[in-house]
């Protein structure tokens, strides 16, 4: 079984890598991940304008690369020349510990073949990238430990049907969310498991009755973006599954209590 997928476990999942500690969505924070001892990665992934699946979160890459410009207008070789490490720092600006260290915008198969045996929650970010992510999910041999989401329902439609696995939509969690308060919720569902906030606008997500309806299903809940140890007993005092974290070794101390 899929870790993440287990209704018993209580994953540490690294939040683009180790987060914290080093630049979000690269080789250098998914190793720190695994060396602080989480459990599964976090990551997200875009295409590029020669339709190659890589690892970034925004549709630019002004905020956390040094380059410029919108993700989808570059091919993979002209991404390749961007430093992903330089704008990264832990003191306000005061020094960049990556930049100029040959830190680079991974691809999806390199992050498979650099991390074979992590499971991995893949946050796609566009659905233009599903088909690109299908066949390397296939070529690599990495279908079953790979939970594809996106906030984007359109965006999983490739992965509907086994043997992949899928979680619940943007809009998947808003109308499960809608049934747990009218309490009617379905006897069944399209999907594997929940990844929610600890709130949306204001409101808490995880809520006992949410985190109960989602498990009478089948389906575990992970909850983002937890860096606090208080929050965290908070949460899995409430059923919750999983933690998707930017500091792997501070939740990991708190479950280890």
């Amino acid at each position: 079984m899929n870790l993440l997928t287990d209704l018993s476990s209580r994953p540490i999942i690294a939040h683009r890598g180790a987060s914290g500690a080093a630049p979000e969505n690269t080789l250098p924070a998914f190793d720190l991940a695994v060396r602080q001892g989480a459990d599964a990665i976090e990551l997200d992934v875009r295409l590029t304008a020669d339709g190659v699946p890589v690892v970034l979160h925004d549709d630019t890459l002004d905020r956390t690369t040094g380059g410029h410009g919108p993700v989808k207008a570059l091919s993979l070789a002209e991404l390749r020349e961007v430093d992903a490490g330089a704008r990264f720092t832990l003191d306000g600006g005061r020094s960049f510990p990556f930049r100029a260290a040959e830190v680079r915008i991974p691809t999806l198969s390199e992050v498979l073949r650099g991390f074979p045996r992590m499971p991995l929650l893949l946050d796609l970010k566009e659905p233009a990238v599903q088909e690109a992510v299908r066949r390397v999910l296939l070529e690599e041999s990495a279908v079953e430990r790979c939970v594809l989401a996106s906030e984007h329902h359109a965006a999983l439609q490739a992965f509907r049907q086994p043997p992949f696995i899928v979680a619940a939509s943007g809009a998947e969690i808003g109308t499960l969310y809608r049934a747990v308060l009218l309490r009617r919720v379905p006897a069944s569902v399209a999907y594997r498991l929940v990844s929610v906030p600890v709130r949306y606008r204001g409101v808490p997500v995880p809520t006992r009755g949410f985190v109960a309806a989602a498990r009478g299903l089948g389906c575990p809940v992970h909850v983002w973006t937890v860096n606090d140890p208080a929050t965290a007993l908070t949460l899995w005092g409430r059923g919750v599954a999983g933690m998707v974290t930017n500091l792997p070794a501070v939740i990991l101390e708190a479950r280890e209590k």
